[in-house]
């Protein structure tokens, strides 16, 4: 009888969720982090998703008068398969959510239910969009090019390209600039915790010695460096799904890396067309050995 009214009050009043929901998906938490961010944006009553470790982090989803605490735990099963538990709560209701689940199926568990069902075909949906191949270790080619430094979110980074392409294309050949390649990405910083990152948006140049001058164009040279490499085949805006993949492998093989990540788009997204078409090379930088 002790034991028992122990587990009650441990399920009443200690327990943390009032109700969870499993399911594996064919994914990496990385991947299906950036998902749940993405469908989060698409719901009609939504506050701002607590950021930070891709394995475990909170969202909250109003609900009629109240806010519901959905917290994500995900664990890699392997490269291509993750466990997903969602922790549900009400703080507002959480007692009676906790008693009422054990006599029916209430209201509470099919909204969950249904929310995540729904979540689930949005992140099925983005994986046959997608595709990324890893390439094993490569070097990055040197290069001198014209950038503009950007900072934004993640999610915004094609945003940022898009919006600075006709400067960079425009400008620097319409100032005799020769053009010497794709434009890429060079990240110079990727924070989780803040959902933010700083890179610069490049193209490659041939160097000379009359660069014109622009308030938001800076000029610099690539280095050739060892890095591991991938291609990623999908819209811009979710290429970082390969950041991740790259990041994963590294931390099963036990392979120091910078974690700034460089991409070089060999399509033009101001001309649209189908995103699983898209090629970007995506190198992960090693750490250099002293």
């Amino acid at each position: 009888m002790v034991l028992m009214g122990l587990t009650l009050l441990w399920y009443l009043l200690i327990k943390p969720q009032d109700y969870q929901v499993r399911f594996q998906a064919k994914a990496l938490p990385g991947t299906i982090y950036e998902t749940v961010k993405s469908w989060n944006n698409t719901l009609d009553s939504v506050l701002p998703m607590g950021y930070g470790d891709p394995t475990r982090f909170q969202q909250s989803l109003v609900a009629g008068d109240s806010v519901h605490r959905y917290h994500w735990v995900i664990d890699r099963l392997h490269d291509s398969l993750s466990q997903v538990k969602v922790n549900i709560k009400d703080p507002d209701h959480s007692l009676a959510n906790k008693l009422s689940v054990l006599f029916s199926d209430t209201d509470f568990e099919k909204g969950a239910r249904k929310k995540l069902l729904g979540f689930n075909s949005f992140l099925n949906d983005h994986l046959r969009d997608i595709k990324i191949s890893f390439e094993g270790e490569a070097e990055l080619f040197s290069t001198f090019c014209a950038c503009v430094a950007i900072t934004s979110a993640p999610e915004e980074k094609a945003k940022g390209m898009m919006a600075n392409y006709s400067l960079l294309n425009s400008y620097l050949v319409g100032n005799g600039v020769t053009l010497n390649g794709h434009p890429f990405v060079e990240v110079e910083s990727w924070d989780l915790k803040a959902n933010s990152m700083d890179y610069n948006f490049c193209f490659p140049i041939i160097r000379s010695e009359n660069l014109p001058r622009h308030p938001s164009i800076t000029y610099k040279r690539i280095f050739a460096k060892n890095c591991l490499k991938a291609i990623y085949n999908g819209h811009y805006i979710s290429s970082d799904r390969a950041w991740y993949a790259l990041v994963d492998y590294a931390e099963q093989h036990d392979i120091p890396i910078e974690r700034k990540p460089l991409e070089v788009f060999f399509n033009n997204p101001n001309l649209g067309g189908d995103g699983r078409d898209w090629r970007t090379e995506v190198y992960l930088p090693l750490k250099e050995t002293k």
